[in-house]
């Protein structure tokens, strides 16, 4: 590996956050503190995006100039593993797809196929490489959906009660997570994991530090173990992961980061 897919090893900390109700949830002024605070130490603080959103939406996310660039990318609900350049975009990394690739084989048209028309599921206007996601109403849902995702080889997801997403079997953020950060040598110890829905459950309980920042879904909280590595914050979104690299000590924060100079 060359130096620029290596770098994160160097670093003191990675933050590997969701986007939606974590790194983009609570008040403006809690995102920006977050933000700045990132922005203000990118030689000591790594940056990964492990969300549900595909590169496309992350590229657009950041180019307004409010939200930093992420490093790294898990993205697709953890298919798409990418390394992320402003000049050249976010660019999947084969190496760490290949084994996504091939064990979700040709199977998106015949997931559309077997699950057109199922009660309660609107699958999504976005591009798919390795998975299949959709809307879900929980009002008109039908759980059968799930017998036919695990008769086509495939996995289930359900996540804050309105997303259904197929997913490559034993394929999700955590696995995803892991596979990048060993890939670039980054020491399990200093990634700190946050999420807020069922989605990220994989990666909280990957063995890293992790968080489910305040306003988790209540799925995900019932489902997490009681481990001294995951902390259930009680700050909303992006206040949670600062309330989180607190409780781990895993960076120095006591600086006023918002009168900085």
């Amino acid at each position: 590996m060359n130096n620029t897919m290596t770098h994160l090893a160097g670093h003191r900390m990675v933050l590997a956050t969701d986007l939606d109700g974590t790194f983009l949830g609570g008040s403006d002024d809690d995102r920006d503190h977050l933000y700045d605070w990132v922005q203000k130490r990118r030689d000591t603080v790594g940056l990964v995006f492990v969300t549900g959103r595909d590169p496309e939406f992350i590229a657009s996310l950041c180019a307004s100039g409010r939200v930093p660039w992420p490093d790294y990318v898990v993205g697709d609900v953890g298919t798409t593993i990418a390394h992320v350049d402003r000049v050249r975009g976010i660019t999947p990394l084969p190496a760490l797809e290949s084994d996504i690739a091939a064990v979700w084989g040709d199977r998106g048209a015949t997931v559309r196929q077997r699950l057109a028309g199922h009660p309660g599921l609107t699958v999504q206007d976005t591009s798919f490489r390795y998975r299949v996601s959709y809307d879900m109403d929980p009002d008109l849902f039908d759980p059968s959906a799930v017998d036919v995702v695990k008769h086509l080889g495939a996995d289930a997801l359900i996540s804050d009660n309105r997303f259904f997403d197929v997913l490559p079997r034993g394929i999700s953020k955590g696995p995803s997570l892991l596979r990048l950060i060993d890939h670039l040598g980054v020491e399990r110890s200093r990634v700190l994991a946050a999420g807020d829905t069922l989605n990220d459950l994989s990666m909280l309980v990957a063995g890293t530090p992790a968080v489910a920042v305040g306003g988790a879904e209540d799925a995900l909280l019932r489902a997490l173990p009681d481990d001294g590595r995951i902390h259930r914050a009680t700050a909303i979104g992006a206040a949670g992961i600062m309330e989180a690299i607190r409780v781990f000590d895993l960076h120095p924060i006591a600086e006023p980061s918002r009168t900085e100079t």
